[in-house]
Protein backbone atom coordinates (compact mmCIF):
# COMPACT_ATOMS: atom_id res chain seq x y z
CA UNK A 1 0.00 0.00 0.00
CA UNK A 2 1.54 3.14 -0.95
CA UNK A 3 1.92 5.99 1.60
CA UNK A 4 -0.73 9.02 1.69
CA UNK A 5 2.39 11.66 1.31
CA UNK A 6 5.71 11.70 -1.15
CA UNK A 7 8.35 10.45 0.33
CA UNK A 8 10.24 12.71 -0.84
CA UNK A 9 9.70 16.42 1.21
CA UNK A 10 12.28 17.87 2.37
CA UNK A 11 12.09 18.56 6.22
CA UNK A 12 15.39 19.19 6.48
CA UNK A 13 14.27 22.60 5.26
CA UNK A 14 12.04 24.88 6.09
CA UNK A 15 8.86 25.15 4.89
CA UNK A 16 8.00 28.68 3.43
CA UNK A 17 10.76 30.29 0.56
CA UNK A 18 13.70 31.55 2.78
CA UNK A 19 14.79 33.90 0.29
CA UNK A 20 11.72 35.97 0.93
CA UNK A 21 11.12 38.08 4.17
CA UNK A 22 7.80 36.65 4.24
CA UNK A 23 8.63 33.36 3.68
CA UNK A 24 11.28 34.07 6.94
CA UNK A 25 8.83 35.39 8.91
CA UNK A 26 6.80 32.92 8.72
CA UNK A 27 9.07 30.24 9.86
CA UNK A 28 9.86 32.41 13.00
CA UNK A 29 6.58 32.79 13.59
CA UNK A 30 6.30 28.90 13.46
CA UNK A 31 9.74 28.12 15.55
CA UNK A 32 8.81 30.92 18.08
CA UNK A 33 5.29 30.08 19.00
CA UNK A 34 5.02 30.25 22.66
CA UNK A 35 2.44 27.57 22.76
CA UNK A 36 5.23 24.90 21.70
CA UNK A 37 6.47 24.72 25.85
CA UNK A 38 3.00 23.62 26.50
CA UNK A 39 3.48 20.54 24.97
CA UNK A 40 3.83 17.20 26.70
CA UNK A 41 6.71 14.61 26.89
CA UNK A 42 4.50 12.56 25.22
CA UNK A 43 3.64 14.99 22.11
CA UNK A 44 7.03 15.74 21.80
CA UNK A 45 7.70 12.28 21.82
CA UNK A 46 5.38 11.09 19.10
CA UNK A 47 6.90 14.24 16.65
CA UNK A 48 10.59 13.09 17.06
CA UNK A 49 9.26 9.28 16.36
CA UNK A 50 6.80 10.73 12.95
CA UNK A 51 9.82 13.08 11.96
CA UNK A 52 12.99 9.69 12.06
CA UNK A 53 10.19 7.50 10.66
CA UNK A 54 9.86 9.89 7.70
CA UNK A 55 13.70 10.17 7.35
CA UNK A 56 13.68 6.75 7.12
CA UNK A 57 10.68 5.59 4.43
CA UNK A 58 8.19 4.95 6.88
CA UNK A 59 4.76 6.89 6.88
CA UNK A 60 2.07 6.38 9.47
CA UNK A 61 -1.53 5.58 7.67
CA UNK A 62 -2.88 8.33 7.67
CA UNK A 63 -0.46 11.10 7.91
CA UNK A 64 -1.34 14.39 6.11
CA UNK A 65 1.38 16.47 4.78
CA UNK A 66 0.20 19.47 7.35
CA UNK A 67 0.53 16.87 9.94
CA UNK A 68 3.96 16.03 9.01
CA UNK A 69 5.44 19.64 8.95
CA UNK A 70 3.42 20.24 12.06
CA UNK A 71 5.72 17.07 13.48
CA UNK A 72 8.89 18.99 11.92
CA UNK A 73 8.17 21.95 13.50
CA UNK A 74 7.15 20.16 16.92
CA UNK A 75 10.68 18.39 16.61
CA UNK A 76 12.62 20.84 15.96
CA UNK A 77 11.09 23.17 19.17
CA UNK A 78 12.47 20.89 21.72
CA UNK A 79 15.26 18.75 20.38
CA UNK A 80 18.93 19.65 19.43
CA UNK A 81 19.55 19.56 15.34
CA UNK A 82 23.15 18.18 15.85
CA UNK A 83 23.00 15.94 19.19
CA UNK A 84 19.40 15.26 18.99
CA UNK A 85 18.98 15.67 23.17
CA UNK A 86 16.11 17.27 24.42
CA UNK A 87 16.65 21.11 24.50
CA UNK A 88 16.61 22.76 28.53
CA UNK A 89 12.96 24.51 28.41
CA UNK A 90 13.86 27.89 28.94
CA UNK A 91 16.43 27.81 26.40
CA UNK A 92 14.53 26.47 23.46
CA UNK A 93 13.20 29.46 21.05
CA UNK A 94 9.43 28.74 21.97
CA UNK A 95 10.21 30.03 26.03
CA UNK A 96 11.82 33.46 24.15
CA UNK A 97 8.27 35.53 24.20
CA UNK A 98 7.27 34.36 27.41
CA UNK A 99 10.85 34.66 29.00
CA UNK A 100 11.99 37.77 27.59
CA UNK A 101 8.49 38.98 28.01
CA UNK A 102 8.77 38.83 31.87
CA UNK A 103 12.79 39.48 32.48
CA UNK A 104 12.25 42.50 30.42
CA UNK A 105 9.16 44.16 31.93
CA UNK A 106 10.47 43.42 35.21
CA UNK A 107 13.61 45.24 34.24
CA UNK A 108 11.96 48.31 32.89
CA UNK A 109 9.88 48.53 36.37
CA UNK A 110 12.29 48.14 38.59
CA UNK A 111 15.39 50.31 37.62
CA UNK A 112 15.88 53.25 39.43
CA UNK A 113 17.33 51.65 42.40
CA UNK A 114 20.74 50.05 42.43
CA UNK A 115 20.12 46.62 43.75
CA UNK A 116 17.47 46.19 41.35
CA UNK A 117 19.97 47.21 38.42
CA UNK A 118 22.26 44.61 39.33
CA UNK A 119 19.54 41.76 40.06
CA UNK A 120 17.66 41.92 36.87
CA UNK A 121 20.77 42.65 34.25
CA UNK A 122 21.76 39.38 36.52
CA UNK A 123 18.96 37.73 35.83
CA UNK A 124 18.94 38.72 31.72
CA UNK A 125 22.43 37.40 31.40
CA UNK A 126 21.50 34.60 32.97
CA UNK A 127 18.91 34.23 30.87
CA UNK A 128 20.81 34.55 27.90
CA UNK A 129 24.05 32.14 29.18
CA UNK A 130 21.37 29.29 29.11
CA UNK A 131 19.81 30.42 25.58
CA UNK A 132 23.11 30.22 24.22
CA UNK A 133 24.75 27.09 25.56
CA UNK A 134 21.21 25.39 24.65
CA UNK A 135 21.47 26.60 21.23
CA UNK A 136 25.37 25.55 20.79
CA UNK A 137 26.75 24.24 17.89
CA UNK A 138 27.67 20.57 18.44
CA UNK A 139 30.60 21.32 15.43
CA UNK A 140 31.84 24.21 17.22
CA UNK A 141 30.81 23.85 20.84
CA UNK A 142 30.55 26.58 23.28
CA UNK A 143 33.06 25.99 25.95
CA UNK A 144 32.80 26.43 29.73
CA UNK A 145 35.73 28.82 29.59
CA UNK A 146 33.83 30.85 26.70
CA UNK A 147 30.59 30.54 28.12
CA UNK A 148 31.72 32.17 31.53
CA UNK A 149 33.76 34.67 29.85
CA UNK A 150 31.01 35.85 28.01
CA UNK A 151 28.29 35.67 30.52
CA UNK A 152 30.84 37.67 33.33
CA UNK A 153 31.43 40.66 30.51
CA UNK A 154 27.70 40.99 29.46
CA UNK A 155 26.90 41.50 33.22
CA UNK A 156 29.64 43.66 33.70
CA UNK A 157 28.44 45.52 30.90
CA UNK A 158 24.99 46.19 30.71
CA UNK A 159 25.10 46.39 35.13
CA UNK A 160 27.97 49.37 34.00
CA UNK A 161 25.90 50.49 31.21
CA UNK A 162 22.65 50.79 33.55
CA UNK A 163 23.83 51.92 36.42
CA UNK A 164 26.27 54.75 34.57
CA UNK A 165 23.17 55.86 32.81
CA UNK A 166 21.13 56.36 35.73
CA UNK A 167 23.01 58.28 37.44
CA UNK A 168 23.28 60.68 34.25
CA UNK A 169 19.58 60.21 34.23
CA UNK A 170 18.61 61.19 37.38
CA UNK A 171 18.36 64.69 36.44
CA UNK A 172 16.25 64.56 33.29
CA UNK A 173 13.02 63.80 32.50
CA UNK A 174 12.04 60.13 34.07
CA UNK A 175 10.61 59.63 30.74
CA UNK A 176 14.23 59.20 29.32
CA UNK A 177 15.13 57.46 32.75
CA UNK A 178 12.83 54.37 31.33
CA UNK A 179 15.19 54.26 28.21
CA UNK A 180 17.90 53.31 30.58
CA UNK A 181 17.48 49.31 30.25
CA UNK A 182 17.83 49.22 26.81
CA UNK A 183 20.76 51.07 26.40
CA UNK A 184 22.23 48.16 28.77
CA UNK A 185 20.78 45.49 27.07
CA UNK A 186 21.81 47.18 23.75
CA UNK A 187 24.94 47.03 25.09
CA UNK A 188 25.38 43.88 26.50
CA UNK A 189 24.29 42.14 23.16
CA UNK A 190 27.59 43.93 21.53
CA UNK A 191 29.71 42.08 24.21
CA UNK A 192 27.79 38.75 24.84
CA UNK A 193 27.46 37.80 21.18
CA UNK A 194 31.22 38.17 19.88
CA UNK A 195 32.41 36.98 22.92
CA UNK A 196 29.97 33.78 22.80
CA UNK A 197 31.10 33.48 18.98
CA UNK A 198 34.91 34.30 19.74
CA UNK A 199 36.19 30.88 18.13
CA UNK A 200 34.17 31.99 14.77
CA UNK A 201 36.04 35.39 14.68
CA UNK A 202 39.46 33.70 14.97
CA UNK A 203 39.01 30.94 12.75
CA UNK A 204 36.13 32.00 10.61
CA UNK A 205 32.90 29.89 9.75
CA UNK A 206 32.34 27.46 6.85
CA UNK A 207 31.16 29.40 3.37
CA UNK A 208 29.79 27.56 0.19
CA UNK A 209 28.63 27.91 -3.28
CA UNK A 210 24.77 28.09 -4.15
CA UNK A 211 24.44 24.44 -4.03
CA UNK A 212 25.94 23.57 -0.62
CA UNK A 213 29.81 22.85 -1.53
CA UNK A 214 31.92 24.02 1.12
CA UNK A 215 34.62 26.15 -0.39
CA UNK A 216 36.95 27.21 2.94
CA UNK A 217 36.37 29.34 6.27
CA UNK A 218 36.28 32.90 6.21
CA UNK A 219 36.83 35.31 9.49
CA UNK A 220 35.08 38.27 7.34
CA UNK A 221 31.96 36.40 7.06
CA UNK A 222 31.89 35.25 10.54
CA UNK A 223 32.13 39.11 11.33
CA UNK A 224 29.32 39.70 8.78
CA UNK A 225 27.66 36.83 10.08
CA UNK A 226 27.63 38.56 13.98
CA UNK A 227 26.88 41.73 12.85
CA UNK A 228 23.59 41.01 11.53
CA UNK A 229 22.91 38.78 14.73
CA UNK A 230 23.79 41.78 16.74
CA UNK A 231 21.36 44.11 14.84
CA UNK A 232 18.63 42.11 14.91
CA UNK A 233 19.08 41.05 18.69
CA UNK A 234 19.03 44.48 19.45
CA UNK A 235 15.76 45.42 17.26
CA UNK A 236 14.17 42.48 18.52
CA UNK A 237 14.08 44.18 21.94
CA UNK A 238 13.41 47.77 20.61
CA UNK A 239 9.73 47.30 20.38
CA UNK A 240 9.53 46.37 24.03
CA UNK A 241 11.80 48.85 25.45
CA UNK A 242 10.86 51.44 23.41
CA UNK A 243 6.85 51.39 23.36
CA UNK A 244 5.88 50.76 27.06
CA UNK A 245 8.05 53.39 28.94
CA UNK A 246 5.46 55.91 26.72
CA UNK A 247 2.39 54.04 27.22
CA UNK A 248 3.50 53.65 31.07
CA UNK A 249 4.67 57.30 31.73
CA UNK A 250 1.27 58.05 31.14
CA UNK A 251 -0.52 55.36 32.85
CA UNK A 252 1.39 56.12 36.12
CA UNK A 253 -0.21 59.75 36.27
CA UNK A 254 -3.62 58.27 36.45
CA UNK A 255 -5.71 57.52 39.33
CA UNK A 256 -6.05 53.87 38.80
CA UNK A 257 -1.91 52.97 39.09
CA UNK A 258 -2.06 55.43 41.99
CA UNK A 259 -4.28 53.65 43.57
CA UNK A 260 -2.93 50.20 42.46
CA UNK A 261 0.50 50.69 42.23
CA UNK A 262 1.69 46.66 42.04
CA UNK A 263 -0.33 46.94 38.88
CA UNK A 264 2.60 48.24 37.35
CA UNK A 265 5.01 45.71 36.43
CA UNK A 266 2.38 42.93 35.24
CA UNK A 267 1.00 45.88 33.03
CA UNK A 268 4.13 46.44 31.80
CA UNK A 269 5.22 42.42 31.35
CA UNK A 270 1.79 42.25 29.27
CA UNK A 271 2.47 45.15 26.90
CA UNK A 272 6.25 44.00 26.10
CA UNK A 273 4.67 40.40 25.73
CA UNK A 274 2.81 41.75 22.77
CA UNK A 275 5.54 43.44 21.47
CA UNK A 276 8.08 40.30 21.76
CA UNK A 277 5.13 37.89 20.46
CA UNK A 278 5.48 40.07 17.17
CA UNK A 279 9.23 41.40 17.22
CA UNK A 280 10.39 38.42 17.84
CA UNK A 281 9.92 36.44 14.31
CA UNK A 282 9.93 39.32 12.48
CA UNK A 283 13.51 40.50 13.63
CA UNK A 284 14.47 36.57 13.42
CA UNK A 285 13.65 37.18 9.41
CA UNK A 286 15.33 40.60 8.80
CA UNK A 287 18.42 38.46 7.32
CA UNK A 288 18.41 35.09 5.76
CA UNK A 289 19.48 32.40 7.45
CA UNK A 290 21.85 31.21 4.48
CA UNK A 291 23.27 34.73 4.07
CA UNK A 292 25.17 36.21 1.36
CA UNK A 293 28.43 38.02 0.54
CA UNK A 294 30.40 38.66 -2.23
CA UNK A 295 33.64 36.70 -3.28
CA UNK A 296 35.79 40.03 -3.35
CA UNK A 297 35.19 40.86 -0.23
CA UNK A 298 36.27 37.69 1.75
CA UNK A 299 40.16 37.27 2.27
CA UNK A 300 42.63 37.62 -0.19
CA UNK A 301 44.50 34.44 0.06
CA UNK A 302 40.92 32.58 0.41
CA UNK A 303 39.44 34.76 -2.62
CA UNK A 304 43.17 33.39 -4.47
CA UNK A 305 41.92 29.70 -3.84
CA UNK A 306 38.25 30.06 -4.52
CA UNK A 307 38.70 31.77 -7.66
CA UNK A 308 41.27 28.73 -8.97
CA UNK A 309 38.74 26.02 -9.29
CA UNK A 310 35.31 28.22 -9.52
CA UNK A 311 36.73 31.51 -11.43
CA UNK A 312 33.12 32.57 -12.46
CA UNK A 313 31.84 32.88 -9.11
CA UNK A 314 30.46 36.12 -7.68
CA UNK A 315 28.79 34.95 -4.74
CA UNK A 316 29.40 32.60 -1.45
CA UNK A 317 26.79 31.56 1.21
CA UNK A 318 27.22 30.86 4.86
CA UNK A 319 24.74 30.21 7.78
CA UNK A 320 24.65 33.39 10.28
CA UNK A 321 23.15 31.64 13.33
CA UNK A 322 20.47 33.29 15.80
Amino acid sequence: MSPDIPLNINIKEPRWDQSTFIGRANHFFTVTDPRNILLSNEQLENARNIVHNYRKGIVAPGLTEDELWRAKYVYDSAFHPDTGEKMILIGRMSAQVPMNMTITGCMMTFYRTTPAVVFWQWINQSFNAIVNYTNRSGDAPITVSQLGTAYVSATTGAVATALGLNALTKHVSPLIGRFVPFAALAAANCINIPLMRQRELKYGIPITDENGNRLGESAKAARQAITQVVVSRILMAAPGMAIPPFIMNTLEKKAFLKRFPWMSAPIQVGIVGICLVFATPLCCALFPQKSSMYLTRLEPELQAKIQKFYPELELVYFNKGL
